[in-house]
Order: structure tokens, then C-alpha cells, then sequence
């Protein structure tokens, strides 16, 4: 099979003037090569494509893939993770992981968290605020913690974002605001211990493959410095026996309910109560072999590298079975 990769590469962007913090989600050159390695070694022919312009590019040029292992986080905008999964729609050719529809609506954590609550999933309670006045108007319970509604990487998040009172709440969303121009999702904060799960299959076929406890140092929040220093602030735990049947059942009820594909993170927190609620899921996780949670949390079960890799791929060749050639 023919398997073209479509990717953000981080340095791509930087040499054309965008900062680091727009291209904190991008990914590295070791990462693709060593999903292209990985591709190569199940027997696939693969062409490194690139990103979305790059893709567009490629398909006016008239060159065509039998199936696009897809990594391409997108640049602006809150639909930008469903860019690549759109264009690639309009071509029929067949891609692994989510479509634009489930892309948009997990990279919005409020909509998300609708979805999910409805199918049953624990969640912290919260509200989207749009405006700096309806920060008087919320009632919910303090502390909250405040977070762009859009954003992934930990993007928005500082020791500020846990706010006591309705003074801090405002200097947050104020921030948030103007910062990214979206609209801050305000909750209730959830005290307890987190934890992520790595799923990989889809619908029925769901299973969580292992998931890990993030501890990270002085109780600080898992926020965009600590994940890219993570070395030095996180250390990471196979889950608690005693959790590990909820915290499963709990993000595979939420990737059912986005109807998610192949592969990806739910993220989980403990409430005050003990409890399990969903934070958010990521059904574009990073897959970079050393550093990025889903292969980590996998090796914990002693699922390597190549074998997540393959389960993925698996997952997706059933998942598109009959949609090839058309």
C-alpha cells in the first residue's frame, strides 16, 4: 500500500516567521521519520507529503495515495485540526485517525464535554464565557480553573488558571480573550489525581490499551512548559490497580461517544468526591516514539513502539475496508 504522511512540521513554520508559541503543536522531523520507518517496516511504500498547503499542492499536481497516515494539527482557527481529514474527504482517500467532524468538536473542550455528559461520562460542571461580563454571572462552585475553550499542548494553561475568586477569575479570562481570541471554559476545579488513557480502535472495537497517572512537581498544572519540559517537572505511573477498571471505562465511553477512530488520549481527573470525570480527549496525539504520552503510557503494558503502530494501521485498513479506489 501506498501511504502518504501529512504532518506540521514545527521548523517548517519557524523558518517562515511564525513563533514558538504558534508552533508549540507541530511536530518534529525525528517523529516523522519514525512513522515513516515504522510505515516501511509493515511493508508499506510511504511519501512524506507535509502540510495542508502542501497537500493541496501535491493533489493539483495529480499525485494520489491508497491511504494518508494523517499528524497535521492545522494553524489557525478552531476548525484547523479538520483541514487536512476535509481536503482528503473531497478526494476520497481513505486516512487514519478522526474526520474534520470529530477533530473540530474535541478540539472545543465545552462542546466536547456536552457530548460526552449526554452519553452518561462524569464531567466537572463548567460554563463557556465569551464576554468579560458574564464572569459576574457564573455560578459555580470555587476554585475554578479557566482554559482557552481551543487549544491543545497544554496552550493557556499557567499557575494562574486556578482562580479563587471572582477577581481572579476576570484577570484569566481577560487574558484569555485577548491572548486567543476565543472563549475561556470555566469549571470546576477537580483536585484529585490525573490521569491519561491511551484507546486505539473505533466504535465497538474500542479498547483502552493502558492509561498512566501524570504527577507533576509542586502540584504545578499540566500546562505547555511542564509538557515540554516534562523531563524535569512530570513523573509518570502506570494506573492505580484500584482506578484502573473506572478510569477505562470512563474514556472508552467518552472516544464511543465522540465517535473517535484508530488511536488517541483521554484525559481524566479526579473530582473532590473521588471520582472520574473526563477532562478532554485528543484523537490526535502526539506520536513521537520517546516523548509523547500515548507511546509512553503503551510501553508501560508492554506494547512498543512498532506494535502501537501497527494496531493503529490495523484499525484503520478495517475501519476504510471497501473505501480504497472509489
Amino acid at each position: 500500500m501506498k501511504v502518504g504522511l501529512t504532518f506540521d512540521l514545527r521548523s517548517w513554520y519557524l523558518d517562515r516567521g511564525y513563533s514558538m508559541d504558534e508552533t508549540a503543536e507541530f511536530d518534529k522531523q525525528e517523529t516523522v521519520d519514525a512513522l515513516e520507518h515504522s510505515l516501511r517496516l509493515m511493508g508499506h511504500e510511504t511519501e512524506q507529503i507535509g502540510n495542508a498547503f502542501q497537500l493541496i499542492e501535491a493533489l493539483a499536481a495529480g499525485r494520489k495515495w491508497d491511504m494518508v497516515f494523517n499528524i497535521a494539527e492545522g494553524l489557525y482557527g478552531d476548525g484547523r485540526e479538520s483541514v487536512v481529514p476535509a481536503i482528503l474527504d473531497q478526494f476520497r482517500i481513505p486516512y487514519v485517525f478522526s474526520g474534520p467532524v470529530v477533530m473540530g468538536l474535541s478540539l472545543n473542550k465545552h462542546l466536547a464535554k456536552l457530548v460526552v455528559s449526554a452519553a452518561g461520562v462524569p464531567v466537572s460542571p463548567g460554563v463557556l464565557v465569551s464576554e468579560l461580563s458574564q464572569a459576574d454571572r457564573i455560578n459555580l462552585t470555587y476554585p475554578l480553573f479557566v482554559k482557552p475553550v481551543s487549544e491543545g499542548t497544554g496552550k493557556g494553561i499557567t499557575e494562574k488558571s486556578l482562580v479563587k475568586d471572582v477577581a481572579e477569575l476576570k484577570v484569566m479570562v481577560e487574558w484569555i480573550l485577548s491572548e486567543f481570541r476565543q472563549a475561556a471554559l470555566v469549571e470546576e476545579y477537580l483536585p484529585g489525581r490525573e490521569f491519561t488513557v491511551g484507546i486505539t480502535g473505533s466504535g465497538n472495537n474500542a479498547v483502552a490499551i493502558g492509561g498512566m497517572e501524570v504527577i507533576c512537581a509542586d502540584n504545578l498544572p499540566y500546562s505547555l512548559e511542564v509538557k515540554e519540559n516534562y523531563h524535569n517537572y512530570c513523573t509518570y505511573a502506570p494506573l492505580d490497580e484500584n482506578l484502573a477498571e473506572e478510569c477505562k471505562s470512563v474514556a472508552v465511553g467518552a472516544w464511543r461517544a465522540l465517535e473517535a477512530v484508530d488511536a488517541g488520549r483521554v484525559d481524566l481527573k479526579a473530582d473532590r468526591h473521588g471520582r472520574i470525570c473526563f477532562i478532554e480527549a485528543n484523537p490526535l496525539a502526539g506520536l513521537n516514539p520517546i516523548h509523547s504520552d500515548l507511546p509512553i503510557l503503551a510501553r508501560m503494558y508492554g506494547i512498543e513502539y512498532q506494535k502501537l503502530m501497527e494496531m493503529i494501521m490495523d484499525s484503520a485498513i478495517l475501519r476504510t475496508k471497501g473505501v480504497r479506489g472509489k
